[in-house]
């Protein structure tokens, strides 16, 4: 075993160390290799050790280098080497971090990093946390807490009865809302074409004119950090409307609730803390490993009402439960790079990363302006659109740029603009990184023919 993990250890090392000098997007040639893995599967088991080589030998350069400093698609950011090393030991460890009992330190991890989270958020500090694979998971967990609330208002246990027959519930949206919310309130049983949707000005923002809410049985889901172009919903107008009617203000900031831990930028937030349940991942901008998102909720009692589930196998104490706060029961210790991310960043490096990302999306966006190409959108967080003319012209130089491997974007369409959509979240993206990929951008631009 020792010989096999420290195979993988130098192999993974190696990996990391060439991120600078490769590709971001793979070859054709490496991807048409990882047919070579398509085999039948053998009677009798292969050698760990050529198995480990195998997967290295064809399976490492078929990779996206979204790990590394120019990769600018998704928001997808790297992993902070303190929270990759602490994945890699707690794989050792293999904990399930459902149960206290199961994992006395995954659990304690979880308490710690809970109470962290809250203070360097903002968000009220007796809110319950639950750690979940991700923001569609995290609006998920969180969205079930509201449809608990607001049906046990009016006296329907929705655990125990379901929806058949129930009350009732309204969910109004901003026109640009995410599709983690819509696919959440499908899987809750609330659907995605019954929902009332509010328009947007243009940054995709609610517009709170628009906004109507009839009575308290309705959830009200805010945006923080829209996806293409950063803007964040005027929070504290629409949560005191919402509470005003009794209603539910839910918040959607998978990457956008983190500017709250940058003081340059925490005024985008302002209001968010008046809601009554968050979601966010901390696979983005606080840069741990996948999968790691979170769902924040005001009342204890009604996140644990919609997630708890009880056996009398499942032996548990009076300490908090971490498997009474998520959908799953078994599950990795997920605390565990969430507090060695923080720990190892603090307050300030949390803060100094946030920023150093914000400077480089407004870096982007100053020279590619200069260049004479149409940025869409005004920079006020991590997100750049770019038009490079009419939209094949667009996807030309997008498709261009991945082709080179300098860097990567992506496309979007957006309020009738086709733009290459730029998105920085990583730890080590540096200057140099900007400059260069700038760089390889001008060049595809020319290379595809777009008028500057």
């Amino acid at each position: 075993m020792r010989e096999l993990l420290e195979s993988a250890s130098a192999r993974a090392i190696a990996y990391l160390e060439s991120l600078d000098k490769r590709r971001v997007s793979p070859d054709a040639d490496a991807v048409q290799h990882l047919a070579d893995l398509d085999i039948s599967l053998p009677d009798a088991g292969i050698d760990p050790q050529t198995m480990l080589n195998t997967l290295d030998q064809i399976g490492s350069p078929a990779t996206v280098a979204s790990a590394g400093s120019r990769y600018f698609g998704f928001v997808i950011g790297g992993s902070v080497p303190a929270s990759l090393a602490a994945q890699w030991l707690a794989a050792a460890w293999d904990q399930n971090g459902g149960l206290r009992l199961a994992s006395p330190v995954g659990a304690k991890l979880e308490d710690v990093s809970m109470r962290w989270l809250l203070d360097v958020l903002g968000l009220p500090e007796h809110c319950a946390v639950g750690f979940v694979t991700g923001a569609t998971m995290a609006n998920f967990t969180a969205l079930a807490a509201a449809r608990h609330a607001l049906l046990a208002r009016q006296g329907w246990d929705v655990e125990a009865k379901g929806l058949f027959g129930a009350p009732e519930i309204s969910v109004i949206v901003g026109n640009e809302v995410h599709v983690s919310v819509l696919k959440a309130l499908s899987m809750l049983g609330l659907g995605r074409e019954r929902l009332i949707r509010v328009p947007v000005d243009g940054q995709g923002r609610m517009r709170v004119d628009g906004l109507t809410i009839k009575d308290e049985n309705t959830i009200v889901c805010i945006q923080a950090g829209n996806v293409n172009t950063g803007a964040f919903d005027p929070a504290q107008e629409i949560c005191e409307r919402a509470h005003q009617a009794g209603a539910w203000a839910h918040v959607d900031g998978a990457f956008g609730l983190w500017a709250r831990a940058c003081p340059s930028r925490s005024y985008l937030g302002d209001g968010l803390e008046l809601a009554d349940s968050w979601a966010t991942d901390a696979h983005k901008w606080l840069n741990v490993p996948y999968d790691s998102g979170l769902a924040f909720v005001r009342s204890e009692l009604d996140l644990r009402a919609a997630m708890s589930a009880t056996a009398a196998y499942l032996i548990t104490g009076e300490q908090r439960e971490p498997m009474h706060y998520t959908p799953e029961l078994s599950r990795r210790a997920r605390g565990v790079e969430i507090w060695a991310a923080l720990l190892s960043l603090g307050r300030r490096g949390l803060a100094e990363m946030i920023e150093r990302d914000c400077r480089a999306a407004e870096s982007f966006a100053a020279g590619l302006s200069a260049a004479g190409f149409q940025v869409l959108n005004d920079i006020c967080l991590n997100q750049v659109l770019v038009s490079f003319g009419d939209p094949e012209t667009t996807n030309g130089v997008i498709s261009a740029v991945q082709q080179d491997g300098t860097a990567w974007f992506g496309g979007t369409v957006w309020q009738g603009h086709t733009a290459m959509r730029i998105s920085v979240s990583g730890w080590s993206t540096s200057d140099a990184d900007v400059y260069l990929s700038v760089e390889a951008i001008k060049a595809a631009a020319r290379k595809i023919g777009a008028q500057a």
